[in-house]
């Protein structure tokens, strides 16, 4: 008997979880383990979020909420963006998602159809391809480097439409893998080409507020008709909780609304009454980004010495992106090799750059510290 498998499920993996599962195999035969690999903060979700959530367990039905979110949360985020970067977004605009992931879904479902061809600046996030490779729409990866500082520009779009047109653009700051950030002129340069190009603007800002001395800034200063993803897992340390959100343009915002009533009926009931707490916390907040940076200091320190010399801008997120061709020509399994000799787990680049990955890896800096400075002197002790 042979069944039809579909061809759209035939995506490569998310290298990052294949390396934390042989991480976490390791852990289990007793094993010493450096998790650099994953990007999830090693702190927990904020004290009054976790207590918000007993509050309503004991409370609330936790039943289903409308699609868009509730509304304490909505006006919340707006108050967020008010807060951070004096600017105006009306609550009605936000639809509350079950993490990033489920916005990307959302977001490229409303804007494009199959056959689109959407650009995105490698290295970057893989499930961008991905899901964009499922929905039929084609990723155009501008191949970026350290004098782009990682980062998509006007340039690289003008070369990309010589082979077609451009539908959409992807722009990511702070950036992973690379951890660069745009500046003023940066984002405003591309809002305004996309503007003039009639381009779709996705701005994923799902690390804002995530930086070492340069200051976040929404696309949504520049462009107020961009769409905005960004997620309550990184900045407010809340990965497992699976919530997120978008700011949608007036005409996404039925379509947008529609998926996610069909897609996926409402985010997480228990997460958004507990998220509404989180904008109580920027003091807590702000101490786990103190540590983030604690972390970054020790990375930028010691790596250069152990012969890791050719690193990305860290502006923001906690990822260190690293050109190792003068160590390996296959970084897969570079990092497999080191994680069996020194427990460290790191990611190769190829998840984030299919063309040019195979000589760069990322290492992530959310981790304790204590989990930080026992990789580098791991590493250290291994150093070839």
């Amino acid at each position: 008997m042979s069944l039809k498998l579909s061809k759209r499920s035939e995506i490569p993996p998310f290298i990052v979880m294949e390396v934390m599962r042989a991480a976490s195999e390791r852990g289990r035969e007793n094993k010493a383990v450096y998790h650099l690999e994953v990007g999830q903060p090693g702190t927990t979700a904020p004290r009054g979020v976790i207590e918000a959530a007993k509050a309503a367990l004991e409370s609330d039905k936790i039943g289903y909420t409308v699609a868009m979110g509730i509304p304490e949360l909505r006006e919340g985020i707006a108050g967020h963006y008010k807060r951070v970067y004096d600017v105006a977004v009306d609550p009605e605009r936000i639809l509350v998602t079950t993490g990033s992931s489920a916005g990307f879904l959302v977001s490229f479902l409303s804007a494009f159809d199959p056959g689109d061809r959407v650009a995105l600046a490698a290295p970057g996030y893989p499930c961008y391809r991905h899901i964009l490779n499922v929905l039929g729409v084609e990723p155009v990866c501008l191949l970026s480097g350290p004098e782009d500082r990682y980062q998509p520009t006007p340039a690289l779009l003008e070369q990309a439409m010589k082979e077609g047109p451009i539908d959409g653009l992807i722009v990511a700051s702070p950036s992973n893998p690379s951890g660069t950030m745009l500046g003023t002129e940066e984002m405003k340069a591309l809002a305004d080409f996309c503007a003039k190009h009639d381009i779709r603007l996705i701005s994923d800002e799902i690390y804002q507020g995530i930086s070492y001395g340069h200051p976040s800034e929404t696309m949504l200063s520049h462009d107020p008709n961009c769409v905005v993803i960004n997620s309550f897992s990184k900045y407010f340390s809340m990965t497992g909780w699976r919530l997120g959100w978008m700011v949608l343009p007036e005409d996404m915002m039925r379509a947008g609304e529609c998926l996610a009533q069909n897609l996926f009926i409402s985010a997480p009931t228990l997460s958004q009454i507990a998220a509404v707490a989180a904008f109580d916390c920027y003091d807590e907040l702000e101490a786990n980004v103190a540590r983030y940076a604690e972390n970054r200091d020790v990375l930028l320190n010691e790596l250069p010495g152990i012969g890791f010399d050719k690193l990305a801008p860290s502006d923001g997120a906690f990822y260190i992106y690293a050109d190792v061709g003068h160590m390996t020509n296959d970084s897969q399994e570079f990092c497999s090799l080191i994680l069996r000799e020194t427990g460290v787990a790191v990611t190769p680049g190829l998840d984030f750059d299919p063309d040019r990955g195979n000589r760069t890896m990322r290492f992530s800096f959310a981790a304790s510290t204590d989990d930080v400075v026992g990789a580098v002197k791991a590493l250290k002790a291994w150093k070839r």
